[in-house]
């Protein structure tokens, strides 16, 4: 909690929240996930592993679990946290650049991406190239899957997928709004 803090502190706008988030939101951010038909799994701001650890308990062993992570101190506690799970690929970079990261794991599309990114407070520049790069790989299936504390940015990832349904998670500090988005025609 105080590291969280700390990161929070030296980047708030890539960390975005002062505390990790509850095991309520990550129970249901983990649920929208059909783990029957998912080989592979983007998430994007793993911070300190909250959804990880609950996408770990219920995904197949053979299901690839991607995690991107931009701040270095939160990559070390991941790299140590899960060193030895088979299928993970623990990756220090920016969500910008996740198209070069799954070429280089050989992934052309992915079925799931799960987000925990500060949306409302990234520049609106990096954040469309963000949700842009999700839309280019994800399988024409697939679901994007994040949360807000606002719908301030709904209808900015409603361009990118056009169909989004909402649930309101109440046992999170602050309440936060879970989006599963897929893209149009689906």
């Amino acid at each position: 909690m105080i590291t969280f803090l700390n990161e929070y502190i030296r980047h708030p706008r890539t960390t975005g929240a002062i505390a990790p988030s509850s095991r309520y939101l990550a129970r249901k951010m983990a649920e929208q996930i059909d783990y029957k038909k998912t080989k592979t799994i983007v998430e994007l701001g793993p911070g300190t592993g909250v959804f990880t650890k609950d996408i770990l308990k219920r995904k197949a062993p053979g299901t690839i679990l991607i995690l991107i992570e931009i701040n270095e101190t939160f990559v070390k506690q991941l790299q140590n946290q899960f060193k030895d799970i088979p299928n993970l690929h623990i990756i220090h970079g920016s969500a910008e650049n996740m198209k070069d990261y799954l070429k280089e794991l050989h992934l052309p599309t992915i079925d799931v991406v799960l987000s925990g990114l500060p949306f409302t407070s990234m520049p609106v520049a990096v954040s469309r190239n963000i949700l842009s790069r999700i839309e280019d790989t994800l399988d024409d299936q697939g679901s994007f899957i994040t949360f807000q504390y606002s719908l301030v940015k709904k209808a900015f990832i409603q361009q990118f997928f056009p169909s989004i349904s909402l649930k309101k998670v109440w046992g999170n500090l602050p309440p936060a709004y879970v989006l599963s988005c897929k893209k149009a025609g689906d």
